[in-house]
């Protein structure tokens, strides 16, 4: 692996850095780890790279990486930048012949996405994206109870995704990775409707299987001075007829990432908490409330399992979330390379496509949210 971005100086390298390292996998051998060139040689020194891999900017990597022997030179670029870095970091390692790993919202535009797909598929590279909720046990296990018809046909989905810490101008504190987030020339059309709504959607269909449609949008910037919506709310259609509604807010003070899902059928519903995550809790109209534990040594379904770690009782979270995707996505990189098929449940990790959901939603959001004279928007082509 080869990263960009994710230097000494931003929260969520680390996190890459420990989910990629998880399963011995994967080995980081070089990067380019900041814009500022001070703190990208000082990253890479911290985390024992030689100088000669140690790179001052993406194109030197690319080149000299190119120029390595097979087997020497990364196999993939993780991709971990804002957002306005994206998609010019996966054009160029895409069509330079290394596959990739991209942070979400995928790229800055709904265009860029649609263009990143076309190259994707030109290349024939592999390309997963960071949808991190996607890859909880507890998470693949209600996605999997759903799709066997456990609930019946869906009815209602409800999502929210609360945090509080931008409940004030966070964004001039120049040590927070808030100000790029708050600005649209890096970060894009959206603020908090970008940054976690499109976890909420994508958890949505993901778990439920089904895509949504069309939606009703109400941004709004609450803190003064601000350029990008802090708060976020939307009525949301299915397709197959289920109906839902989505919350999202950054300014919900006091609050830390609380991400929940409740989903009903006809015969049922599951609840799903990331702040809890090793617990599923399953509801019946004709049986008693279920409470599924996480473990490899649990009650949950095979897909849950192979994506369980230890036995029930010793938590998973955050980063293993991450390492699942990444493992998936390696296995599927080493399949290819090898001339083997990959199974079935190595493929399961969010994709290009995913990334083009997620702009589509954001587009349609800021649509909707911003543009009164109408209420109900079709999903965003």
């Amino acid at each position: 692996m080869g990263m960009v971005g994710g230097g000494s100086d931003a929260f969520i390298g680390a996190v890459h850095r420990c989910a990629a390292l998880m399963d011995n996998q994967i080995e980081l051998v070089c990067g380019c780890f900041s814009i500022n060139p001070e703190v990208a040689y000082s990253s890479g020194k911290s985390y024992y790279l030689p100088d000669s891999r140690n790179y001052k900017s993406l194109e030197e990597m690319i080149e000299k990486e190119k120029a390595l022997p097979d087997g020497e030179r990364m196999d993939f670029l993780s991709i971990v930048t804002p957002n306005v870095v994206h998609f010019q970091a996966a054009k160029l390692a895409l069509e330079s012949g290394f596959d990739v790993v991209i942070e979400k919202p995928m790229t800055f535009s709904l265009q860029e996405a649609y263009d990143l797909k076309a190259i994707l598929e030109k290349t024939g590279r592999t390309m997963a994206l960071t949808h991190t909720y996607t890859g909880y046990p507890a998470v693949k296990d209600a996605r999997a109870r759903v799709a066997n018809g456990d609930f019946g046909k869906i009815r209602k989905i409800v999502v929210e995704y609360m945090q509080g810490w931008l409940s004030s101008r966070e964004e001039l504190n120049p040590i927070s990775n808030a100000g790029w987030r708050t600005d649209p020339k890096k970060s894009g059309k959206a603020g908090c409707i970008g940054d976690i709504g499109t976890h909420a959607m994508n958890l949505a269909e993901y778990i439920s299987g089904l895509k949504c449609t069309s939606m009703c949008a109400d941004l709004t910037a609450f803190v003064e001075g601000r350029m990008l919506d802090d708060d976020g709310a939307a009525l949301l259609r299915f397709e197959g007829g289920a109906k839902g509604v989505l919350l999202a807010s950054q300014i919900a003070a006091g609050e830390e990432n609380s991400l929940f899902i409740r989903i009903y059928g006809e015969k049922g519903g599951l609840e799903w908490h990331q702040m809890e995550p090793n617990t599923l809790t399953l509801r019946w109209n004709t049986k008693p409330t279920e409470i599924i534990r996480t473990g490899t040594n649990t009650f949950m379904g095979e897909t849950g399992k192979f994506n369980a770690r230890v036995p029930g009782g010793h938590p998973e979270g955050y980063i293993e979330a991450f390492a699942n995707i990444y493992r998936n996505f390696a296995r599927v990189v080493a399949a290819k390379r090898d001339g083997i098929t990959p199974k079935p449940e190595w493929l399961d990790f969010p994709t290009v496509d995913d990334g083009i959901r997620g702009m589509q939603f954001i587009e349609t959001s800021v649509q909707s949210g911003y543009e009164n004279d109408k209420k109900w928007f079709d999903w965003a082509k």
